[in-house]
């Protein structure tokens, strides 16, 4: 029997205030204006959910004191020194944790209780299912986006019958569960099921469909931690759960749509092995033309309008702030300059306008994609900065292609197109792009962040 310490009343109204601040604060993150302080009220709320929880029960508060203090050190010391070109795999890992976090605290719940009844039992197996696949599946996608293991997809013969019957068992434990409360085999069963499940299902996803996978596992976090808070009866861990479970399906489904994919095509990795197409000696054999910071300078002397469509290669560089300060020369020159931005660019939704943002972009720079496809023949000079599979023309002209279908920034129909990058290496799609060898695209090889702090020396000096 649970002893409350305060009023069960003042318990569920500190849990409807605490969820009110969750919806409140979700809504200020829509906003790039508003994010920050949408953020706090976050926090704030789930402050109060948490100091809400461990003062209604009776509880012993040293252990849970000493896990406070070391997890709110390795948060602290995660959020110094994490880089943003990290963030990604550091959101994958923090999905798994959760995930890792409801298997447990289901599972303890349910060994502890007395009598469990059926919603309990039930909520408990679809806790440790749902919880212990999006662990693994986050350590998977963690791996791969930080190259500790291959980004590309991996397998076997028979994987995806081999993912049907884990997905048969697991639920068969759950039902085993549901029918004989008392045996806790039943549950670590479903849990080491579905971690071997989350590792199959994710291997075979190839990196450039991780952005969507990160997204979908936010949201299998989500739906854990909703079905541990059946297994606790705790409203306020209902509700968050909830939310973050519909909004991590609602952003996977954005993201499909702006990768031109089905959901199902990323789950059961239907771009296959290796990309199939022309090879890269035949795209870029004797095509391909180079040019340097100063031919770049001369281009953007005569220049009236300029597009700086940044890619996950601006992100590593770390030149967002050398592309604000070549903005703002061009800008006091009289040119207009904007900021192309791809839904997908960099390896998460809105990689590239916090990028932007912390070089103090303005946000009304920023133009979306299908937005500024619409006056990109009007652009004198298009810049390209680390981007490829976002701009590969190859989406829209070969049917063949494995990223068909896909939309793009249409920079290929700007006049003259700028690609700042190292080499001619592929973007994750793992394929050449006909931009980079297209008559009107000059190459600036190099470090992005070099290169562009080049151009704007010889900006300065022109």
């Amino acid at each position: 029997m649970i002893t409350y310490l305060i009023d069960l009343g003042w318990v569920n109204l500190a849990y409807l205030v605490a969820s009110v601040l969750f919806i409140i604060g979700m809504k200020g993150m829509t906003h790039p204006r508003t994010a920050l302080r949408g953020n706090l009220i976050s926090a704030w709320g789930m402050l109060l959910a948490v100091v809400a929880a461990l003062l209604a029960n009776g509880l012993s508060y040293q252990w849970i004191l000493v896990g406070a203090v070391l997890g709110g050190a390795v948060g602290a010391i995660t959020a110094v020194r994490v880089q943003m070109t990290q963030m990604p795999e550091m959101v994958a890992l923090f999905n798994g944790f959760g995930g890792a976090a409801s298997v447990l605290v289901a599972g303890a719940a349910f060994m502890t209780a007395a009598e469990p009844d059926l919603q309990m039992t039930i909520a408990t197996g679809l806790s440790g299912l749902i919880g212990a696949v999006t662990f693994t599946g986050s350590l998977i996608a963690f791996l791969k986006l930080a190259e500790k293991m291959p980004s590309g997809s991996l397998g076997f013969p028979g994987i995806k019958a081999f993912n049907g019957l884990l997905i048969l068992v697991a639920l068969a434990g759950t039902a085993w569960l549901a029918v004989d409360p008392s045996s806790q085999m039943a549950y670590w069963l479903v849990v080491v099921v579905s971690c071997v499940l989350g590792v199959t299902l994710t291997i075979p996803i190839g990196g450039a469909d991780m952005p969507v996978v990160i997204a979908l596992l936010n949201s299998y976090s989500g739906l854990a931690a909703a079905a541990t808070g059946f297994v606790l009866m705790n409203n306020v861990l209902i509700i968050a759960g909830s939310l973050v479970g519909a909004s991590g399906i609602i952003l996977t489904q954005i993201m499909c749509k702006a990768m031109n994919r089905s959901l199902g095509a990323v789950l059961f990795a239907e771009f296959g092995g290796a990309a199939s197409g022309p090879s890269a000696d035949d795209v870029y054999g004797g095509k391909v033309k180079s040019t340097s910071p100063a031919e770049v300078a001369m281009m953007l002397e005569t220049a009236q309008r300029v597009l700086v469509v940044p890619g996950y290669g601006m992100a590593v560089a770390q030149a967002q702030h050398i592309v604000r300060d070549m903005a703002n020369i061009l800008e006091a020159r009289g040119v207009l300059v904007e900021y192309g931005i791809h839904p997908v660019a960099g390896r998460m939704p809105g990689h590239m306008n916090i990028l932007l943002a912390e070089a103090d972009v303005p946000y009304e720079k920023l133009r979306e994609m299908d937005d500024i496809n619409n006056e990109i023949a009007q652009i004198d000079v298009c810049i390209v900065v680390g981007a490829n599979d976002t701009v590969n023309p190859a989406a829209r002209n070969d049917p063949h292609s494995p990223i068909a279908g896909m939309p793009i920034i249409d920079v290929d129909r700007a006049r003259t197109v700028i690609v700042v990058k190292r080499s001619l290496s592929p973007g994750f799609a793992g394929i050449p792009n006909p931009l980079f060898a297209a008559d009107n695209c000059l190459m600036m090889f190099g470090d992005g962040k070099k290169a562009l702090t080049e151009l704007v020396q010889a900006l300065k000096e022109g």
